[in-house]
């Protein structure tokens, strides 16, 4: 059962746009409570960290989530997640799992 830490953490996560319960439970699971921990932080070592831990691969679209909560964490105006899909499928190959 989380404590009233852990809930506290959580919903610091979940101030981002993008970022809800699930989200922040992947990110909590990379080592990452609080938002000031994303600032410069590179979002698909973030992801790959996830899916190690996890010990699977998610879906893309959660790297495009992490994108945007590392640009909001980095100061940059908030945007939906799916306006970072085209940049990773240019970074990353249409085909990164």
């Amino acid at each position: 059962m989380p404590t009233t830490r852990d809930s506290t953490k959580a919903s610091d996560l979940t101030t981002l746009m993008n970022v809800g319960r699930a989200v922040a439970g992947y990110l909590q699971r990379a080592g990452i409570t609080e938002v000031h921990q994303l600032a410069g932080r590179d979002p698909v070592d973030i992801y790959d960290n996830i899916c190690t831990v996890d010990g699977r691969r998610h879906d893309p679209c959660l790297l495009d989530t992490i994108m945007s909560a590392v640009d909001q964490a980095n100061g940059n105006p908030a945007r939906p997640w799916w306006s970072y899909t085209p940049t990773r499928k240019q970074m990353l190959g249409e085909n990164h799992r």
